[in-house]
C-alpha cells in the first residue's frame, strides 16, 4: 500500500507538471515581426501574464590573444529564436517569465512585482498601486561555439540587475513602448556588463481581464514625447494659419471701417458748383 501511495503521488506530480507546462505558450509565430516574441502564461484556464517584445543581448566574453598569453574581450549579439521554451508563474504580488533556448545554453528571466508607491508631488501626492520589473537575469554558457567563438575558459555565467525599477505601470494596465529600453546586467564573468535592449514592447504581469487580450495601454514617457514632437509641427501650423486668417480679417474690417468714415464725393458733377 505504501508503494502504491508513492506511485500515485509521483503520478500526480507528473500530471501537475504536464498541466503547468500546458499553461505556458510561446506564440511568437503569430507575430508579423520576426524579431518580436509573444509569450503567455495561463493559470486556471485564463491568461495571467502576457509579454510581447523584441530583444537583443550584447554579451562580452574573453578570448586568448595571438601571443597565447593575454586576454582580449570580444562581443557577441544574441537574440531569442522562434520556438524558445518558456516557463512562468503568477502570484498576487509577484510574477515571473523564464525563456530558454539552445538546449538551455541561454535562459532569460524577468521578475515582476506589484507594490504601492506615492505618485505625484507635494500636497498632490497619492498612494497608487503599480507593477514593475524588479529584476532581470540572463544565464548564458560561453561553451556555445555558435555565439562564443574561441571563448577562453568557457562555462556558464549569470548576469543580473540590482535594485531594478523598470516599466513602472499603474495597476490594471499594460505597459506599451516602441522606443528602445536598455538595461545593463552585471555578470559573474569578471563583472562584465551585459546589455539588454528591449523595444516594441507590450507587457502586462497582473490583472489581465480578458484571455489573450491586454488591458488599457500605458505609454512610456519616450513614446509620449515622440508623439508630442510629431504633433507639434501640425499644432504650430494650425496656430499660424489661424493667426493669418485673423490678421486678414482684421485688415479687411479696418479697410471697410475707414472707407465708411471718409467723406463721400458727389457723383453728379453739377453739385461741384455748391462746394
Amino acid at each position: 500500500m505504501e508503494m502504491d501511495a508513492a506511485v500515485l503521488i509521483c503520478l500526480l506530480c507528473a500530471l501537475s507538471r504536464v498541466s503547468a507546462e500546458a499553461e505556458v505558450e510561446n506564440l511568437s509565430g503569430l507575430s508579423p515581426n520576426p524579431d518580436r516574441d509573444i509569450f503567455v502564461v495561463r493559470e486556471n484556464g485564463s491568461t495571467c501574464l502576457m509579454a510581447e517584445f523584441a530583444v537583443k543581448f550584447l554579451i562580452p566574453y574573453d578570448v586568448l590573444a595571438l601571443n597565447g598569453i593575454d586576454l582580449i574581450t570580444e562581443q557577441t549579439t544574441v537574440s531569442i529564436p522562434r520556438g524558445a521554451e518558456i516557463a512562468g508563474k503568477c502570484g498576487a504580488r509577484e510574477s515571473e517569465l523564464h525563456i530558454s533556448w539552445v538546449n538551455s545554453a541561454f535562459t532569460f528571466r524577468i521578475f515582476f512585482l506589484r507594490e504601492n508607491r506615492m505618485m505625484g508631488s507635494g500636497g498632490n501626492a497619492e498612494e497608487t498601486e503599480v507593477w514593475k520589473i524588479n529584476k532581470v537575469q540572463l544565464v548564458y554558457d560561453t561553451s556555445d561555439m555558435t555565439h562564443f567563438v574561441n571563448a577562453y575558459n568557457p562555462g556558464k555565467h549569470t548576469a543580473s540587475t540590482h535594485r531594478l525599477s523598470a516599466l513602472v505601470t499603474p495597476a490594471g494596465r499594460s505597459y506599451v513602448c516602441t522606443a528602445q529600453q536598455t538595461l545593463t546586467l552585471i555578470s559573474t564573468d569578471h563583472q562584465k556588463g551585459v546589455t539588454v535592449s528591449l523595444y516594441d514592447i507590450q507587457v502586462q504581469a497582473f490583472d489581465i481581464k480578458s484571455d489573450f487580450i491586454f488591458s488599457e495601454p500605458y505609454k512610456c514617457m519616450t513614446d509620449q514625447r515622440e508623439q508630442l514632437e510629431q504633433m507639434l509641427p501640425l499644432v504650430l501650423g494650425l496656430i499660424l494659419g489661424l493667426i493669418i486668417v485673423i490678421t486678414i480679417s482684421v485688415y479687411h474690417f479696418h479697410l471697410k471701417l475707414t472707407a465708411q468714415q471718409q467723406p463721400q464725393v458727389p457723383r453728379d458733377r453739377s453739385l461741384y458748383k455748391n462746394m
